[in-house]
Parts: C-alpha cells; structure tokens; sequence
C-alpha cells in the first residue's frame, strides 16, 4: 500500500530491495519549463518511481543552518526545479531503479521540455529580475505576498571608527603630503573543494523501530537530522544520522542539499533502502561553488612609516543561483575578517551578494579570510611599494601589538563579539624570518636574476578564526574492563578529530591513548553536537572532553576515598588507577572503581551508577590564530608558467595538540590554496553553460604542482578562553597562500601591483613578460 503522496510508481513498486536513484538535471542555465514527462521512465524494467516536484509539492525550500537573514529567504532552493531552472545541473526530476545502471539509462528517457530564457552571468552587471512575487512568497514560506525579488539578495555593511570623517580630515593631510590614498581593485576566481570521494547517501526507513536511518551523513549531522526530520514529517528522535569515514569536507561536502533531502524521503515512501552516489560530473556541477569576488579598497595612509589611518572597501559575492544552507556565512566573514592583523582605526566594508545562473555557492575552507586576505594583503603591499618601503616594515607598523590582546574590534564575526584573544604578530614574523632566512632568499633571488631567471620572493599575514560556539558535549565512560570510551557530538572530516579527543583524554586519565574508543558522527549515541565546520572541534569538542574526563576522575576519587575510608586530598591518580599517595599499594584502576559503580554499590555511596562523567564546553567568543605564508616561484619566460619552488608556513595555534596533525592540515590546506591561486576556477560561457566538468578542464594541483610544505609550528599566543588554551588549525594552511603566490610573482616580474587577480593565468604573464 503506497503513502499518500507518495508520488509516480511502476506497477511493481514498493518492497523492490535496494533502489538507486538518479537524477535528471537541467542542461540550462535559465529556462521556464514547460512539461516534465516521466512516463516512458516508468515503462522501464527495473524502474521503480519518478518524481517531479509535483510529486513533493509539500516540501518547502531548504532552510539555512547559519548566518540567516530575512531578506535571503525567497532566494531559498526547492528540492526539485519549481517552474524555472536557474542553473546548469538544477534537479528537476529523479528516477528509482534497481540498479544504478538502470536508473541511469531511465533517466535519459525522462522528456523535459524548457523555454530558454536569458542568463544572468556577471554579477558585477546591474541586477536584475531574479523571483517574481509568487516564487519569492513560495521560497520564503511566507504567508503574505513578497514582490518581485532582484539579483541582489542582499547588501550590509559592516564598520567602525568614522570613515568619512577620516578620509575628510585627510585631504588636507594628504594635500601637504603627509598622507597618500592608494586604491586596489582586486578579483578571486571560482573555485571548490573536489574531495577525493563525491557525496553519496543510503537511507532505509526500519518499519520495526519505526526510524528513518541516513548512513552517509557528514560534517554536521545533528542539523541534517532536524532538517530532515521537518522535511519528510518526523519527530528528530525518529531520524538517526550516521557519519561515515567520508574524508576531507572542506566546505562544501556535509552540508544539506537537494539529492540528501530525496533520498530520505524516498525510503520513507518506498519503504525500501534508497542509495545515491554522485558522480565527479555531478560534483562539479552541483555541489556547492566557492570564492568568486571582486573587491574594491581604497586606504588613506600616512606617507613616513605606512599606517593605515582608515580602509573604505566594497565587494561583490557571486552567490550563485540560489542561497543554499551558510546563508549570508561568506560575505559576513569576509566583511569582518578584512582588517586581518591590522589596528585599521576607521574601517568599513559593504556587502553585495548577488545572483547569477551558476552552481550555487557555499564555504570552502577559509571562507571570506581566503579572499579578503587577497585583497588586503595585495593592498599593503601596493602601499609600501608606492612609498618605497619595506612590505615587511609596513606590516609591522600596522600590527595590532602584542601589549594591547585581547584586542576588541566594535563588529561581530558569525554573531559573535569579533575579539583578537591573543597573539604577538611582530614575534611570529620575525621567528619565520629568521627560521627560513628570508635575507638569505633574497639573496639567492637576487643572483638567480642576474643569471637571467625570472625569479621572486613574496609572503602575506594573515589572522584566522576557530572555535565557534555556543556549545559541545563529551561523554566519557569507562567500564568493569577498563576500557574507555568517549562519546560525542564531534564529526569527522578528515582532520583526526579521534586520535585528539584520545589524546585530551588520555591526557586526563593518564591512560595510552591509543587504548580509548571514540563513538561520534551518530545521532543517537549523543544528545547534541553542533558539527565539524569553522575549525571549532580542537577548541569545543577536545575543552568538552578534556571537562568530562576531569568530572570523571573526581567521581573516580569519591569512590576511592569511600572505600579507602581516606579524603579525597589524599588520593593519586596515576597510570590510570587512583591510589593512597602515602600508601600506594592501596590502589583501584578505573575499571575496579567502575565494577564498584554497579547499581546497588553505588547507591550505598550516592553515586550515579556507572564510572561515566559528562562535559561540557560553551563560549560566546571565537579564537583568533594568524600566520604568515612565503613563496618562492620561479616563471618560465617561454610559456608564463609558475613553479612554487618552496613554500613556507608560519602558524601559532595557541597550543599544537598534536603537531603532526597540525602540520597535516597545513600542508592540505596549502594545497587547496595553490589551486585557487593557480590553476582551479569554474568558467561559463555566455548563456550560462560550464565550461570546467571534468579534471580535464578543471585542474587541481598534483604532487608535481605542489611542493614539500616548510612549516613552524609556534605556541607564543595560548587562548585564554578555554581550558586548553587551544586555536583551530585547519584553515589556516590556505587563507594567505594566494596573498603570497601573488606577491613572489610580482616580485619575479619586478612590476608592482602587476598580480591583482587569481588564478594567475599563464598567457597574462607572458603578455607582461614581453
């Protein structure tokens, strides 16, 4: 018996084993369509059901998970195509078959028919008509009418200080030469994470437990669950999640997208296990987009040493078709993270995140701080260039100085007051310096020139942001065995959130680390969990551990003391037993203490029963790690051609809990950062069409593009917000890495200012090498 609702079936439907689904995408840019026929699909052996959106007309478009604003809502994406295509690979209909072979070749026979219309590219036209009233209404879930909607879904400006003030006052400053206005015009390129494995979902709806089961899940789970939960009409506690070992996310794998949304509600209509894995086609089509800005700066600074007295920005976002779940997270961050390391006394910035028929945009790691750190830092450089400065004395001078952390800037980063926690930039610069001999790369750049190379020398600064809020949970347990395990609301991406959450307790219980279990990415094993995203799990999940197992031992302890008939004072814990400090060989291991725990035992002593203790971390701020990246390229005066010969990184992570992961995540996020500076960027043809759907059009580096990551690794700036003194790591290897490719490569040219767009294209610099 079908639910009602359920949509188009083949006569042999429901109970079919394992289904796969499909997906019909749209092969325009822009179109109104006219007819959707999935009946020649249906008469296909092994097919199962069609949907079109007439058949899930009941869901509303997918909400947003951060960053929310109002004015975004009608720009919101219908799980299937409703009346107009806006993207080359929207999904318009999906097709259930018994194999993957059958599904695909189903597909091809569903008939859509488009009325092409207009594509809107360049987000830095004039916007233009995007929604009309009843779409907008629609999307936004609104009961009343919304009029027609423009390209711009959204402008906000973020400032402090007095701007206009100071540029008034400096016309006369600058008129007796004291201060100089230098302007910068500056573009990032489109461009994504491409994990090694594409996104992929298996769903089964367990008639018995009456749950709907979603393997697969990534990067933040507990939101896709109530999500999907409203969507296909659950209470969340009948909706588990569970994360799979999915590899790197970097943005945009994880979050909640169309394919997730229809393979849930497919096996609770179908009443059978429904199975999705996306094609790198697909991927690249689909998935979300990232970068893509162009900024204006303009900087009135004072001629004799390069301060910055005040920074009047302006940029645009090409947001892509729709705004899909990080809402307005990129332009924000980018907004509020743009004075970087710098005092800036008057800044401000204004937003413009605008719509074009492209794939959708989302994060990807470093979102904002990757592209405003372009742009600032090409700005700097271009100052003390142009007043005959060292590019590193300028920076010093404009350094936010140690004396005065925690630094408080009057904006908000994600919603939270935007304070520099710690940090010593000057010390940072010079330890990198004079670790790597920066003197002596100029030196060695300056001989290679005189034999003829085209050789260059450059690096930016850069601060990052980690550990967001508001909250995370642990769970710590040990049993009659020993045996420890850890439980959590955590995710893992690819970034060795385990063997940190083992260390931190292993740290605390003085027990090998590699003894301890860790159960997270499920959705029924932990109450909450708010995910793996802004670097935030090294500060939030490893404090909220590090709280219970902290919990722990004093429950611990309580007991020993209890049967010891000793204060809790006089008790040790070592090599993960308590023991009397005077008299050691009276001692219990956890697993003694927790076989005491049992229900009646621990009654006797007004216990919970159980050795097991939660934690809990929560904070209204962010940390703040910064940096600094250097390049050394070299260009091949024949075919314009980069070559990164070294790179090098210098990061302060406030305290490297475990530095081979730290130096992991740097050297992947280099990595991406070189891609983006050099090779990768998603181009469309005028009506909207993709021009990058397979790595043969769309290169990422390889091990031959990428050279080995020379990093330090320094602890001067511990984070007084958490018990830890931790900072986030895993964005900080790509933020500065185009700021500082971009700067060598001038250098190499000799031409100042000659780099203002990435990725630096071949062909531009043999054009300037003539």
């Amino acid at each position: 018996m079908l639910l009602r609702g359920a949509g188009r079936f083949a006569a042999d439907t429901v109970r079919a084993g394992e289904l796969h689904m499909r997906v019909v995408r749209s092969p325009i840019a822009h179109g109104r369509i006219t007819s959707v026929d999935v009946s020649q699909a249906l008469l296909m052996d092994g097919v199962v059901g069609a949907w079109t959106h007439e058949d899930i007309a009941e869901l509303p478009a997918i909400g947003f998970r951060l960053t929310p604003r109002e004015d975004l809502l009608p720009y919101r994406q219908p799980v299937l195509a409703r009346k107009v295509v806006r993207y080359v690979g929207e999904p318009i209909a999906v097709v259930f078959a018994r194999s993957p072979y059958i599904a695909e070749d189903a597909a091809e026979l569903v008939q859509v028919d488009i009325e092409p219309l207009q594509a809107h590219i360049d987000c830095d036209a004039e916007p233009v008509t995007w929604v009309d009233s009843e779409q907008a209404t629609w999307a936004a879930g609104s009961g009343g009418g919304l009029q027609d909607q423009d390209s711009q879904a959204t402008t906000f400006t973020t400032q402090y200080g007095d701007v206009d003030e100071a540029f008034r006052k400096g016309k006369r400053q600058v008129a007796s030469g004291a201060y100089r206005i230098f302007e910068m015009d500056a573009r990032i390129g489109r461009h994504s994470g491409v994990p090694m494995e594409c996104r992929g979902l298996c769903a089964f709806y367990d008639e018995a437990e009456q749950l709907l089961l979603i393997d697969g899940a990534a990067k933040v789970p507990f939101w896709n669950r109530e999500a999907v939960a409203a969507m296909v009409g659950l209470p969340p506690h009948r909706v588990v999640m569970r994360e799979t070992h999915v590899g790197g996310g970097f943005g945009p794998r994880g979050e909640l997208y169309p394919e997730d949304v229809l393979v849930a509600l497919a096996a609770m209509r179908l009443r059978s296990p429904v199975k999705w894995t996306e094609d790198r086609q697909e991927h690249l089509m689909a998935t979300n987009h990232s970068r893509d800005q162009h900024h204006r700066l303009r900087a009135l600074v004072r001629v004799r040493d390069g301060w910055i007295e005040a920074l009047d920005a302006e940029f645009i976002l090409d947001q892509g078709a729709y705004v899909r779940t990080h809402g307005a997270t990129v332009a924000s961050l980018t907004a509020s993270m743009l004075p970087g390391p710098y005092v800036i006394p008057h800044f401000r910035v204004e937003a413009k995140v605008r719509l074009t028929h492209k794939t959708p945009a989302g994060t990807y790691r470093s979102p904002g701080r990757y592209e405003g750190t372009f742009a600032r830092e090409r700005l700097v450089d271009k100052i003390a260039d142009g007043l005959g400065l060292d590019r590193a004395h300028v920076r010093r001078t404009n350094f936010i100085p140690a004396s005065a952390m925690p630094f408080e800037r009057p904006i908000e980063a994600m919603g939270t007051h935007l304070v520099h926690d710690s940090g010593d930039y000057e010390l940072l610069l010079d330890k990198v310096s004079n670790q790597f001999d920066f003197g002596g790369i100029r030196a060695q750049v300056e001989q290679r020139r005189e034999a003829g190379e085209v050789v260059g020398f450059g690096f930016g600064f850069f601060v990052e942001k980690s550990g967001i809020g508001p909250f995370e949970g642990a769970r710590v347990t040990v049993d009659a065995t020993g045996q420890v395990t850890v439980t959590c609301g955590a995710s893992s991406v690819g970034q060795g959130v385990d063997t940190v959450l083992a260390q931190i307790v292993g740290e605390g219980l003085d027990v090998p680390y590699d003894a301890i279990r860790i159960v997270r990415g499920r959705t029924d094993q932990f109450e909450y969990g708010r995910g793996a995203f802004a670097t935030r799990l090294a500060v939030m999940a490893g404090s909220a551990a590090a709280n219970a197992a902290e919990a722990l031992v004093d429950k611990a302890k309580r007991v020993a003391a209890y049967t010891f008939k000793v204060s809790v004072e006089e008790l040790t814990l070592r090599g993960g037993s308590v023991a009397v400090t005077e008299d050691p060989q009276r001692v219990l291991t956890l697993g003694e203490i927790a076989a005491l725990l049992e229900p009646m035992g621990a009654d006797s002593m007004k216990e919970a029963p159980g050795l097991s203790a939660d934690g809990w971390f929560r904070t209204d701020h962010m940390t703040y790690p910064y940096g600094i990246h250097a390049a050394l390229v070299s260009i091949d005066k024949g075919t314009g051609q980069v070559v990164i010969e070294r790179f090098i990184v210098g990061y302060d992570v406030g305290r490297a809990l475990n530095p081979t992961l730290v130096e992991g995540q740097i050297a992947g996020g280099v990595a991406q950062g070189i891609g983006g500076a050099i090779y990768e960027e998603f181009l469309y043809s005028a009506d909207g069409t993709p021009l990058c759907t397979t790595f043969m059009d769309y290169l990422i580096p390889t091990l031959l593009e990428v050279p080995d990551v020379e990093t330090l690794v320094t602890e001067d700036a511990p984070s007084p917000i958490n018990p830890l003194g931790v900072k986030g790591a895993g964005e900080g290897g790509t933020t500065a890495v185009a700021a500082a490719v971009a700067s060598a490569v001038d250098d190499a040219l000799r031409i100042p200012g000659a780099i203002t767009s990435v990725p630096i294209r071949p062909g531009h610099l043999r054009s300037l090498l003539a």
